[in-house]
């Protein structure tokens, strides 16, 4: 690790700057060496730099207003003070203000060394973290929410809205509508980016094991509690909890959940200490939490705690736009995963998917997209390679029904139904009437008399 890592030395007597920088490339680190305080923090402005040493007695600017100032700047970069005027004073000062160690001169290399590298690991472990926080944003930001259609749009209006808030949301949608997704997002969004994003299922835990998930417990509180846990709240502290699946909660954890929001504090299980959290709770439901209030499955005023800002998701068969564009995102997804050469649906291909219902939502289309993607050899994925119900045909005409708008004239639309079904069957029969009659399943004398009533030529 030592051999990748950048050390910048700030001290204005040259002679010992010498001395530490040989001291320090003899450990294999790159060194930057700079007399002059001023243009030290200047090339923090254009350099990565690991980990600073600078001396606290300096003119112009002290060792402490350059901690202050790295501090406020780059407050990732560990800061190591080294003075010959040491004190138990001026050591907590400078401590105060974020620096990493206090070195008082003369000090061993060993002495040095050791802090230095201990600083090193720090600064390569918020390097890690900071990677991993861009990695998590890009993966989940708002630009990952795929879609164009109008419904998509006012869902990402109201994550806008809602992010820098920490007022509870619940959002409420269909299974495989990308609840989750939207959760990460505005969290993503928000001032708490940088803090937890904690996920927890209310279904996929019994009661008993989900009480201690989200709470926590003491050691000894229960057979098998050998050590005290941490619950999903604790863990959360300062960013985001997210409570999918809250409509399955029990009336008692329903209590104690309402406890939370009302007081921002709990108990661990088993425990008698007072606990605070600062905590912003999202919440998920493929259930109509109104209706499990009026059937009294659940608490009226934790639902009202929890549904200060409703986000509803359309499912996917209100949003058949998107569809072509979520296909094309999975495509890329998943070939770029399993590094598989690019494919494409046929023109047919992509109208059965938008015709599709969609009852597992976009799950269950990434699903199809992935299992098409693996099992077809050819480039060109057809519509015989799409699975059984959306090749179906009364699914792909009750999903074209619904495309109708409403309300409408319905003589009118059926009309306007059966022209285009003429001329659609023409087309298919190369406008061979008695072929396009076959087709339609009527005899070539009412064809005729249907072409002459919507005026469409046909020989």
């Amino acid at each position: 690790m030592s051999e990748k890592a950048h050390i910048l030395i700030i001290d204005d007597e040259k002679n010992y700057l010498l001395v530490l920088q040989t001291l320090l490339e003899d450990e294999g680190y790159t060194v930057t060496s700079i007399n002059d305080p001023e243009t030290a923090l200047a090339f923090l402005n254009e350099s990565e730099v690991d980990v600073v040493v600078t001396d606290m007695k300096m003119p112009k600017i002290s060792g402490q207003e350059v901690l202050q100032r790295i501090k406020k700047s780059w407050p990732h970069i560990p800061v190591l003070i080294m003075t010959a005027f040491g004190s138990i004073e001026s050591a907590v000062e400078v401590m105060k203000y974020g620096a990493f160690d206090y070195i008082t001169k003369p000090f061993s290399n060993d002495e040095l060394l050791l802090s230095i590298g201990n600083a090193v690991e720090l600064s390569h472990a918020h390097r890690q973290y900071r990677l991993l926080q861009e990695a998590m944003e890009d993966k989940y930001g708002l630009h990952k929410v795929v879609g164009r259609s109008r419904a998509i749009r006012d869902v990402l209006v109201m994550v806008d809205r809602a992010a820098p808030s920490r007022s509870t949301v619940l959002i409420t949608g269909e299974s495989g509508t990308g609840k989750e997704l939207v959760a990460h997002a505005i969290h993503y969004a928000s001032p708490r980016k940088d803090k937890p994003f904690i996920s927890v299922n209310c279904m996929a835990l019994n009661p008993g094991v989900l009480e201690s998930e989200l709470f926590g417990h003491e050691k000894g509180s229960f057979t098998g509690a050998v050590a005290l846990r941490r619950g999903r709240f604790e863990q959360a502290d300062g960013g985001t909890l997210f409570l999918d699946e809250v409509a399955e909660l029990t009336p008692d954890l329903q209590v104690k959940l309402l406890r939370v929001l009302q007081e921002r504090c709990f108990e661990r299980v088993g425990g008698t200490e007072e606990i605070s959290v600062d905590i912003r709770v999202v919440a998920a439901t493929n259930k109509d939490l109104a209706a499990l209030v009026e059937q009294g499955r659940f608490r009226d005023d934790l639902y009202y705690r929890l549904n200060v800002v409703q986000i509803p998701l359309p499912p996917l068969r209100e949003r058949r736009e998107d569809i072509p564009l979520l296909v094309a995102h999975f495509m890329e997804k998943v070939t770029g995963e399993n590094g598989m050469a690019p494919k494409s649906f046929s023109t047919e291909a992509l109208n059965y998917l938008t015709g599709y219902e969609w009852p597992g939502n976009i799950r269950q289309l990434e699903n199809v997209v992935e299992s098409c993607l693996v099992l077809v050899p050819d480039a060109v994925i057809g519509v015989d390679n799409l699975p059984p119900e959306i090749r179906d045909e009364d699914s792909q005409f009750k999903s074209a029904v619904d495309l109708l708008p409403f309300p409408l004239d319905l003589a009118d639309t059926l009309e306007k139904i059966e022209a285009a079904l003429i001329r659609r069957a023409l087309v298919r029969s190369d406008l061979v009437q008695v072929k396009a009659a076959e087709y339609l399943g009527i005899s070539k004398s009412l064809l005729q008399y249907k072409l002459k009533k919507y005026g469409i030529t046909g020989h």
